[in-house]
């Protein structure tokens, strides 16, 4: 649930920066690169937007950790959640501005796209603290490379082919298709919709938060009936 989620999340909202803003918003290994290639140009404007670019991803990743760290003896639930809630408003308010008053220009091209950086640095950095390290949603690179390790462990004649490795290749390959589906309903939506395609984006982030707060509900409510019926029980004399 939470690799193929979130990796939808991912290709959707990075295809359409594609086609929006010519650039990708899920993945900064390419704004190191063009970072480098101002650097040498001598193009300040632009190696202070790509900084700014990187420094949102850090901020998202650190925010995220830094909500969970700080939150998680109080309630599992209410750690992941934060994260989760401030890239929906971030999400939201980049569908409404974009909707009603983009204009096109480049200040706001630079600052939209910032904001969604902002949005994937947190989900990034939410997703990995949950999984241990293991899944990395916008992170295709890596996760190629984790992959053919996984698969080379696998089919080793030399490997024990435990559950546990057959597990990783299959979240691996999950979050692979979830990714690259999200990137065609990206796409699709965008050429349709444009900017509105921001407004479903949250509503899948919100079964993240649906599926973490059931267990949460049910067993409050199970607290709830369980102090119920022991008031209701007769003392005994004994």
């Amino acid at each position: 649930m939470l690799a193929s989620s979130t990796a939808f999340v991912s290709g959707t909202i990075n295809v359409a920066g594609v086609i929006a803003f010519l650039a990708f918003t899920s993945n900064i290994t390419g704004h190191f690169a063009s970072l480098a290639k101002h650097v040498v140009e001598k193009n300040m404007h632009q190696i202070l937007v790509f900084f700014i670019w990187l420094s949102m991803f850090f901020l998202g990743a650190f925010a995220a950790n830094y909500l969970v760290r700080s939150a998680q003896n109080e309630s599992k639930y209410r750690a992941h959640a934060r994260p989760i809630i401030i890239e929906i408003i971030v999400l939201f308010v980049v569908a409404f501005y974009g909707h009603h008053f983009y204009d096109e220009t480049q200040t706001e091209r630079e600052i939209i796209i910032g904001a969604t950086i902002f949005s994937m640095g947190l989900q990034n950095g939410l997703v990995s603290n949950i999984s241990g390290g293991l899944i990395k949603t916008s992170h295709l690179t890596g996760l190629f490379t984790d992959l053919g390790s996984d698969v080379a462990e696998w089919v080793h004649p030399r490997s024990a082919k435990t559950t546990a490795v057959k597990h990783k290749i299959y979240i691996r390959l999950t979050v692979l298709l979830f990714y690259f589906l999200g990137g065609i309903a990206g796409g699709y939506f965008f050429y349709r919709f444009e900017f509105a395609i921001f407004y479903f984006i949250p509503l899948i982030l919100l079964t993240i938060l649906y599926y973490d707060l059931v267990p949460v509900a049910l067993r409050r409510i199970s607290r709830f009936f369980t102090f119920f019926v022991n008031r209701k029980q007769p003392r005994s004399n004994y």
